[in-house]
């Protein structure tokens, strides 16, 4: 009797295997890293959010190829060397695809691993102007706005506005810094003057002492070109205090939406640069979906994750397959692609050999009313 009962445990044991396996084989698999407990978390959830909606907006269809979606997920905790060993266990797990929403960092070493294995390689949301070309790899895209692009936008708003005289305030973070020298850059290129410059560092508890000297300057326009949260609040917090009245115009770091809550009552006109227009037909439908699906509303950073999965399945569905190369070429062969992110009127696409594919010309400048991100009040770089 014993034996029997074992013997029948075996069978359905062996039977589940064989059932897990030929899900595996019917599925496509496509694999993310993100960061659950590291720096990028605050950012990287929300993206990946967006990815796994996308998943299962893709999969209630029918998936791809009349496949369904897999998603795999590994967490790097923002570190390189971990995003690595997690990109080679995606690729061993036979992921068609790997997306990255991570830091910067991370992502580059994941790509020494597709780059080697010419497995398809995509960051939704990373901005940086160098993720493509410090490694030339040609089986990696990324479709999150450049920083160059987002300044600017945010500088062909200050022109149209014809400033003359501007304030810059930053933290001292490593990106910070280097998002403050491509500003003044860009802004004494253009013939705008900087009569202030100031820094507020990191676990400051007043930024009352920098603000004291932008108001002694008395600039037309002041610029926040900081990345660091609380630093950003204390600026917002000394400014309303302080009674200042030149219009603030915040880089992109202002359009997380957690500046609702951590500085209510603080950001009443504050204008920021941003990719995502909610007035959008195409918006609306993703935000009424997401929160039908997730049961929580939906953001700016979520529909990076979304485009990015919804991109890579139209490659895949281009190329009649998973083969890594076909796939490669479907991807770099996009064109007008419109997702839920950018201006209206703007697509991604990787023309003339490039694979940054979000549109020059697809960043909007938004104003907050009262506390709520509201709307757009400028479009484009030109």
């Amino acid at each position: 009797m014993k034996l029997a009962r074992f013997a029948a445990s075996a069978l359905a044991a062996l039977s589940l295997v064989g059932a897990s396996a030929a899900f595996a084989q019917n599925t496509i698999r496509i694999g993310m890293i993100t960061d659950r407990v590291g720096p990028a978390k605050p950012y990287a959830d929300p993206v990946a959010n967006g990815a796994v909606y996308a998943v299962r907006e893709l999969n209630a269809r029918g998936g791809i190829l009349g496949r369904q979606i897999e998603l795999l997920i590994e967490d790097d905790q923002g570190r390189p060397d971990i995003s690595a060993t997690a990109a080679r266990k995606l690729v061993d797990a036979g992921a068609a695809f790997i997306l990255s929403v991570s830091l910067t960092p991370a992502t580059q070493q994941a790509q020494s691993v597709t780059l080697e294995t010419k497995v398809p390689h995509m960051t939704p949301s990373n901005s940086g102007d160098t993720l493509t070309t410090q490694i030339n790899n040609p089986n990696f895209w990324q479709t999150g706005p450049l920083g160059s692009t987002q300044i600017a936008t945010l500088l062909s708003y200050a022109r149209n506005k014809n400033y003359k005289r501007v304030a810059l305030v930053t933290d001292n973070s490593d990106l910070g810094q280097l998002i403050n020298r491509f500003f003044k850059g860009a802004l004494e290129k253009a013939g705008i003057q900087v009569v202030a410059e100031e820094v507020v560092p990191r676990g400051s508890t007043t930024a009352e002492p920098q603000m004291q000297k932008v108001r002694a300057a008395n600039p037309e326009a002041l610029f926040m070109t900081g990345v660091l949260t609380p630093e950003n609040v204390l600026i917002l917090r000394a400014y309303r205090q302080m009674g200042l009245k030149a219009p603030i115009l915040g880089n992109y770091n202002l359009s997380v939406p957690q500046y609702t809550a951590v500085a209510k009552g603080l950001l009443d006109g504050v204008t920021f640069v941003d990719a995502f227009d909610p007035a959008r037909p195409e918006v609306r439908r993703f935000l009424e979906g997401f929160r039908k699906e997730m049961k929580e509303e939906a953001y700016n950073l979520n529909g990076y994750g979304y485009d990015g999965i919804m991109m890579v399945a139209d490659a895949i569905r281009r190329a009649g397959g998973t083969d890594r190369e076909k796939v490669r070429e479907a991807m770099q062969a996009t064109r007008g692609f419109v997702g839920v992110m950018g201006a209206a009127g703007s697509s991604y696409g990787f023309a003339d050999g490039r694979r940054t594919g979000f549109d020059t010309n697809g960043m909007v400048v938004r104003v907050y009313e009262g506390d709520a991100q509201g709307k757009v009040v400028h479009v484009g770089s030109k």
